[in-house]
């Protein structure tokens, strides 16, 4: 590309690609925010520039004579010394989006006549809904014609509490599958924002707007580890539970421990009056649940970095957690059995005590040669007297 003389093919190439190929620009002349006109300087070239390349001077002006759009471009009588008087082409400027999408030929076409087609049914509706569909159009060019039309059926049918405390997809909906609304949730939520002032997604989002509950998330394992604790959970030795229910629903047992992975969940021994919650990793949001004051909380992780970490935000949440089996000792006690630890956490942990703090330190500038204990490696006899000593100490705490 030459530094003056900008040709037609380069001057649509340029256009292209800032306007019409960036989305972010592409929406914002669509919706107005960048008014048209769109103007495009033609570096048209001084005397001396011209001079040195006559032929590109020459190819630049007769260019431009031939541009189909004769009513674009801006003009100047220019007076050059030694070349004389010439109309030199300064500018192209384009004055609304139908004149740039004819500019930029049948492709473009194609792609605004599919805008309209999807669009149309919603505008039906109101136009208003104009800015949230071009806010969207990815979803809107991805969109199968069928579905445009299905989103203008369901989109009246939406309104405040109509989901009445179930989940999404249980809205009573006519002709419209929920699995539909679910997928298009974020264009929905947009869309009725415009018909109800905002009120759609704020300050709740368009599931509290509904009155519909969050899909269940963050599932953990649960396991009673007594006759009794099973008794009080209908017989089951086994359930998921998912976070929220987990927070609402007190477990009907003194002692709670918190296990991080699930096959030494499965390999814990039987405790009296005891039921673990395994398999979460670093899932610990459900244990900011105001029952657990109440309770005795041992948590028992992988002695590495992120075993730390998940151990301090257990602790944050509760602050009366009791690390098990997260020493120095038990480390050096199965040192042979260490790894490596793949992507080690930087960041310290705030909710760890001295010791524990000093074990992270340690673990993480490689003073042990290896960086991980994985629990599972721990001997089941040396775990049962752990867990034992723990249950001893919480009766000796419940009853002082």
């Amino acid at each position: 590309m030459k530094p003056w003389g900008l040709p037609p093919a380069e001057a649509v190439a340029e256009i292209k690609r800032r306007e019409w190929d960036h989305a972010r620009n592409l929406r914002g002349r669509l919706c107005g925010e960048r008014p048209f006109p769109l103007r495009m300087l033609l570096k048209a070239p001084t005397e001396d520039q011209a001079l040195a390349d006559l032929e590109h001077f020459r190819q630049f002006i007769a260019g431009w004579k031939a541009w189909r759009f004769p009513e674009q471009l801006e003009w100047q009588r220019k007076k050059f010394p030694h070349l004389g008087e010439h109309d030199v082409p300064v500018a192209l400027q384009i004055g609304s989006m139908p004149e740039l999408v004819a500019l930029l030929g049948p492709e473009a076409q194609v792609r605004s006549r599919l805008w309209e087609e999807r669009m149309l049914p919603l505008l039906a509706i109101d136009t208003r809904l104009s800015n949230a569909l071009l806010k969207h159009l990815d979803v809107i060019e991805d969109m199968a014609a069928d579905d445009a039309v299905l989103l203008a059926k369901c989109l009246p049918q939406l309104r405040p509490g109509m989901g009445q405390g179930a989940f999404l997809r249980a809205l009573p909906l006519e002709h419209v599958d929920t699995k539909f609304v679910e997928n298009y949730a974020v264009l929905l939520g947009d869309l009725l924002d415009c018909l109800y002032d905002g009120t759609a997604t704020q300050p709740d989002g368009l599931l509290g707007w509904l009155d519909c509950r969050e899909n269940p998330r963050g599932w953990l394992q649960v396991r009673p580890l007594c006759r009794q604790s099973r008794e009080r959970l209908a017989g089951l030795p086994l359930l998921q539970l998912d976070t929220q229910t987990l927070r609402c629903h007190p477990l009907p047992a003194s002692f709670i421990l918190v296990v991080e992975n699930v096959q030494s969940g499965y390999a814990l021994p039987e405790l009296d009056d005891t039921i673990a919650v395994f398999g979460g990793g670093g899932n610990t949001a459900w244990m900011d649940a105001d029952w657990l004051g109440a309770r005795q909380i041992g948590y028992w992780g992988d002695i590495d970095s992120a075993g730390l970490m998940f151990l301090s935000d257990a602790r944050r949440r509760q602050p009366h957690v009791q690390a098990l089996m997260m020493d120095e000792a038990t480390l050096l006690r199965y040192r042979e059995r260490m790894v490596d630890e793949e992507s080690p956490c930087r960041r310290t942990p705030a909710c760890l005590t001295a010791a524990e703090l000093g074990l992270f330190e340690r673990l993480r500038d490689g003073f042990y040669g290896r960086t991980r204990l994985e629990q599972e490696r721990i001997a089941p006899d040396h775990a049962l007297r752990q867990l034992l000593d723990w249950l001893e100490t919480g009766r000796k705490r419940i009853l002082s």
